[in-house]
């Protein structure tokens, strides 16, 4: 069952913050910012997607400050994952992509907010607290326009690019354009060999693709892993 909780700001005056990211000057550098605050506590910190869904289930959480492009999960596969397993949690991208794709995948996976690195230590920590208050965070100057044009897309019938792809498919993906062997993402996923074959399968003719190569190009196109 789906852990609850409830908002920072009715229960301790603390919001306590996991941080995730793939590099650690980059982490220090956030924890540095939000940890200026008296009532920001960065309380855990992880090196990826997979690390950060694991250390949400061990330590007592209100915000989880993901960034997006991560080894083994993306930031987007673990807020998905959060977003299902906590539902009470609340969810911040912070990432370098100012990126319309990236943007609509962050909010179909369950982030509030949406927050560019260049800026982080302007708008970060007021991001942070719109968050436990359940408000929305854009960074400033790009909401008019990405709502226009999510709502013309809307309008003619258009699919986002993440809507191709299951969870379980993407994950499959991720993994095999990082160069892992079937064995090894089938421990990695607690699923057989025989089943990543057939995923293998499906996504080459899914994408309409001819080998790893192809699917390693596309899974950058798609934003999961970096080039």
């Amino acid at each position: 069952m789906p852990d609850t909780i409830t908002p920072a700001e009715t229960r301790t005056g603390t919001i306590r913050i996991l941080l995730a990211d793939d590099h650690a000057l980059v982490r220090r550098g956030v924890r540095l910012i939000l940890q200026q605050e008296p009532d920001l506590k960065v309380v855990a910190e992880a090196g990826d997607g997979a690390e950060a869904v694991e250390l949400a289930r061990t330590h007592e959480v209100d915000l989880a400050v993901l960034d997006i492009a991560m080894p083994r999960l993306t930031g987007l596969q673990a807020a998905r994952e959060l977003a299902a397993r906590k539902p009470g949690l609340r969810i911040l991208m912070l990432t370098m992509h100012d990126n319309e794709q990236y943007f609509f995948q962050a909010l179909k996976a369950g982030a509030c907010g949406y927050v560019l690195k260049s800026v982080a230590d302007r708008d970060l920590v007021a991001a942070c607290r719109a968050a436990v208050r359940d408000e929305p965070f854009l960074y400033p100057g790009a909401v008019t326009a990405l709502i226009r044009n999510y709502l013309d897309r809307a309008r003619h019938g258009e699919e986002t690019p993440d809507q191709v792809l299951t969870p379980r498919e993407e994950e499959v993906l991720k993994l095999v354009a990082e160069g892992h062997s079937s064995k090894e993402i089938a421990d990695l996923l607690f699923i057989s060999v025989k089943t990543v074959q057939r995923h293998r399968a499906n996504l080459l003719q899914k994408l309409g693709l001819r080998d790893r190569l192809e699917l390693t190009r596309y899974a950058i196109r798609a934003g999961l892993i970096e080039p």
